[in-house]
């Protein structure tokens, strides 16, 4: 039996609940139809060997065609691994909020780390962590980010698919609002005034939540170029807080470059209304 043919495909995890990787376990009628045009080297979540021939390892062997990474970056030995794996994937695909975004861990980026530490465990001198909680993308080059909390499994399969045949994955970057409209949701924000980050948000999740009378919260991420500015004015109009503005968009995403701005922004007073002329 000659070699085997089929690119090879890698699963890493680092900071996270593991359920994006799941995604990828509950394809189960796509799985099996894939397997058989790539080879899965390298996956603990699925099995505890490395190619079913030698022991498996958190650093793997390599090299992989293309490597899917899951979790965010927390401790110094984090940056040493991501940064082999990188040597040995020819395509890095980063997946889910944790990977693309910090996670909701990256929560720490905004308090004292030694402070939880202490609370936390009974003997914190032991437990190695970084202040920080941080994407891929700021420790080493990544071919495409795939958004979501968990990711959507048909965004996972596209992305898949598109790099074994060595084409940019269709993965539109529009809004959850593109996705009420196409699914016939009125919005909940102009019919009810329920605040919803959905303007801002990527799109993925099939806009779930507006269509169940619930705000959009954000779990897949900042959509392409979000308009902060308005978003945080029609928050404010609905009756959210600065402190509320603030903490709805520090979760899945917190650590989210492009919601930088908006402590900032929410933190400006809204422009007084216009006094009304005395009748002459």
């Amino acid at each position: 039996m000659g070699p085997d043919s089929r690119p090879s495909l890698a699963v890493w995890k680092f900071a996270s609940c593991d359920g994006c990787q799941l995604t990828l376990l509950d394809c189960e009628d796509e799985l099996l139809p894939l397997t058989d045009q790539v080879r899965i080297t390298h996956f603990l979540e699925m099995s505890s060997a490395e190619d079913s021939r030698e022991r498996a390892t958190l650093a793997g062997t390599g090299p992989y065609d293309l490597s899917l990474v899951d979790g965010s970056i927390t401790t110094a030995e984090d940056v040493r691994r991501v940064h082999h794996i990188r040597r040995i994937s020819r395509r890095l695909v980063t997946i889910g909020a944790c990977a693309t975004a910090g996670g909701i861990q990256a929560l720490r980026n905004f308090a004292d780390v030694e402070e939880f530490r202490a609370a936390v465990y009974a003997s914190p001198e032991y437990i190695a962590t970084l202040d920080t909680s941080t994407p891929i993308s700021a420790h080493v080059p990544v071919d495409f980010e795939l958004r979501g909390c968990p990711i959507d499994r048909g965004q996972l399969l596209e992305v898949i698919t598109a790099f074994l045949a060595g084409r940019k994955p269709n993965i539109s970057s529009h809004s959850v609002c593109f996705q009420c409209k196409r699914r016939g949701t009125t919005c909940i924000t102009v019919a009810q005034g329920i605040p919803c980050l959905g303007p801002v948000t990527h799109a993925g999740c099939g806009a779930l939540c507006p269509a169940y009378g619930r705000g959009c919260y954000g779990c897949f991420g900042p959509m392409a170029q979000p308009n902060l500015e308005a978003m945080v004015r029609e928050l404010r109009h609905d009756g959210m807080t600065e402190r509320d503005i603030v903490r709805v968009f520090r979760t899945f995403n917190a650590a989210s470059p492009e919601y930088g701005p908006v402590p900032e922004l929410a933190a400006q007073r809204a422009p007084e209304p216009p006094a009304e002329e005395e009748p002459r």
